[in-house]
């Protein structure tokens, strides 16, 4: 089979109301709501069309019974920019999970209102190949680290 060349991702969401959590997602993560329909918001961060898809939920199912563990959004630039959203996020009050040294670049892990988890990360390796290579070496490492936030 062939590989598949992935250009960018997005993902959908369940979530209670999209419209609200559009509204989170604007306010906390500076996205652009693009499209708008009676159960869904279309959130991008400004390069794609759509980044994530805010589809309102059909039932009163938990996040953790979607089957989503987190999603993760690779940002430019290195820690201190890592740092320097941490410190958004805590002055937004978002509930940060985590902070991890995944060998190959440090993740920042936190919630939505609707309990789905998200991770921003930087990579250190600028080689994708040689990064393959390295996370397999490492066994995927996700090691706590203390990542101390930057404020504005």
């Amino acid at each position: 089979m062939e590989k598949l060349k992935v250009r960018r991702t997005h993902i959908a969401l369940f979530v209670r109301d999209p419209h609200e959590s559009a509204k989170w997602y604007s306010d906390v993560l500076a996205m652009q709501e693009v499209a708008r329909g009676p159960h869904w918001s279309f959130m991008s961060f400004g390069a794609n069309h759509h980044d994530i898809a805010l589809i309102r939920t059909e039932t009163d199912r938990h996040p953790d019974q979607t089957g989503l563990q987190h999603y993760g959004l690779e940002i430019e630039g290195g820690i201190d920019d890592l740092r320097r959203l941490k410190g958004r996020l805590i002055n937004k009050g978002v509930n940060i999970v985590k902070t991890t040294n995944h060998g190959i670049g440090y993740g920042l892990y936190f919630t939505d209102p609707d309990g789905h988890r998200l991770e921003f990360f930087c990579d250190v390796m600028g080689d994708d190949e040689a990064a393959k290579k390295e996370l397999h070496r490492l066994n995927a490492p996700s090691d706590p680290i203390d990542l101390p936030p930057l404020f504005d």
